[in-house]
């Protein structure tokens, strides 16, 4: 039986309108198909900083802060202020999760922003992450915050997937204690949000249902019957990858099904709601980063945020196995003489998180071969180096992935004050962008770019 020549991006339609689009399968490429793999790119954002001395290398031993220190604004940590390129040699502790894809990212130190005085250094610092506008040039809001470089890099590779970009947000939280300018990354421009989705339920929606499914109906089910015919036309690999794809949507399907029983039973139990009203804190997180690796995979989208959690809310979260109580995150950073080794623990859990998501984008094999790692810029970052100083110089950052384009296994140390929309601009140009300045920008982070 002759396949008809179908592109990567082939939906299959079942009863009700539900769309689910597939993963690359040879068996259904023709051999004129000239369809390439697609760039993507992902932000990983963690709040309120890390714990120096277990993040950076060289600073075991060095000073810990002690309470709020709001008014330092500067690292009390010895990174050299001059540029270094080196191999990375042994991980820190909080890095040690990524250690199995040591050859697979980058350790950027010494990237620095300017902080705008007239706002709260948490809500700068989450808002205005990805934008790095200089300071006071944004007319008219006391925010240095422009149209973000997901959007810009979206106008350019956004354009012929479902969804331009994607916003994920993993704060589980109802109490809407701050503003927006603390719990989201990603903006259109200025003052006009892109808001992020925190409920896996209503992303999931989002990617996959239509309409006509009113209530909670399984997707998998229903393009099942269109599915079969297919899949009988498939070779022997790609009915077992064909099997493996659907079996990742169940799951999903199945913890969200899980996840809409438990809030039916707390609704039926006379009790105060917990901080944690939702799944446990590691698969809560995990469950909305499958969704988002799925996105990329799929083409729904080729550019997303996830944010870990907000900035400055108080309001704790119970980090299974790590506490027996719940805790704050935001109050824990400004008591680490008392609180050093808990925040050490929040610290390595979050890297656990990014490195579950890394292992399993790599582990998605794309059309020529690669991985989606391979073909995705996934950088793991915060808008401020420690939450006790609330620093803006020395970030904390993380890229992975890229590919033959990127130069990994690096410790890339920049020289002090090295703007972050450096980095941003050589995202932006290692996804296709022309760009010849970013935001506050001085010049390409050239030792991450593999061709220089």
């Amino acid at each position: 039986m002759t396949i008809q020549p179908t592109s990567r991006r082939t939906f299959l339609r079942g009863l009700g309108g539900a769309a689910l689009s597939l993963p690359w399968m040879e068996s259904l490429v023709s051999a004129g198909d000239a369809i390439g793999v697609p760039k993507r790119m992902a932000h990983f954002y963690v709040p309120i900083g890390v714990v120096r001395r277990g993040f950076f290398p060289g600073e075991a031993n060095d000073v810990i802060p002690k309470g709020n220190l709001g008014n330092v604004m500067a690292s009390l940590g010895k990174q050299d202020p001059y540029f270094s390129v080196k191999p990375l040699g042994e991980l820190t502790p909080t890095m040690q999760p990524l250690e199995p894809y040591k050859n697979k990212i980058n350790l950027i130190t010494g990237m620095d922003r300017t902080f705008q005085q007239g706002t709260d250094v948490h809500a700068q610092c989450a808002s205005c992450y990805l934008s790095s506008a200089q300071p006071y040039t944004i007319k008219g809001t006391a925010w240095p915050l422009d149209r973000t470089l997901d959007h810009l890099v979206a106008d350019q590779v956004g354009q012929t997937t479902p969804f331009p970009t994607l916003e994920f947000s993993c704060n589980s939280h109802r109490d809407n204690k701050e503003s927006i300018y603390f719990d989201n990354i990603s903006w259109y421009g200025t003052g006009h949000l892109a808001p992020s989705i925190r409920d896996p339920r209503k992303m999931y929606h989002r990617l996959f249902s239509t309409q006509e499914i009113d209530r909670y109906r399984d997707v998998t089910d229903l393009v099942l019957e269109d599915a079969r015919s297919l899949q009988r036309d498939l070779g022997y690999t790609d009915r077992v990858k064909f099997d493996e794809y659907f079996d990742s949507i169940r799951t999903i399907e199945t913890q969200m099904d899980r996840l809409e029983g438990m809030k039916a039973e707390l609704a039926n139990v006379d009790f105060e709601e917990p901080p944690e009203a939702y799944l446990p804190r590691g698969e809560y997180i995990r469950l909305m980063g499958d969704l988002m690796v799925v996105a990329l995979q799929t083409g729904l989208t080729n550019v997303t945020t996830f944010m870990v959690g907000p900035e400055r809310w108080d309001t704790p979260f119970l980090f299974e196995s790590l506490f027996d109580s719940p805790r704050s995150h935001h109050q824990m950073s400004h008591n680490q003489t008392k609180m050093i080794d808990d925040l050490l623990k929040v610290d390595r859990f979050h890297m656990e998180q990014y490195a579950y998501l890394i292992d399993k984008m790599d582990r998605v094999e794309e059309s020529d071969g690669t991985s989606l790692l391979d073909n995705t810029l996934f950088t793991y970052g915060s808008g401020l180096g420690d939450g006790s100083t609330h620093q803006y110089n020395d970030l904390p950052i993380i890229v992975a992935g890229g590919g033959n384009s990127v130069q990994s296994g690096q410790h890339i140390n920049l020289p002090e004050g090295t703007p972050l929309a450096n980095l941003w601009l050589t995202q932006a140009r290692l996804m296709g962008l022309d760009m010849k300045r970013f935001a506050d920008s001085t010049g390409t982070v050239d030792p991450l770019l593999a061709e220089r």
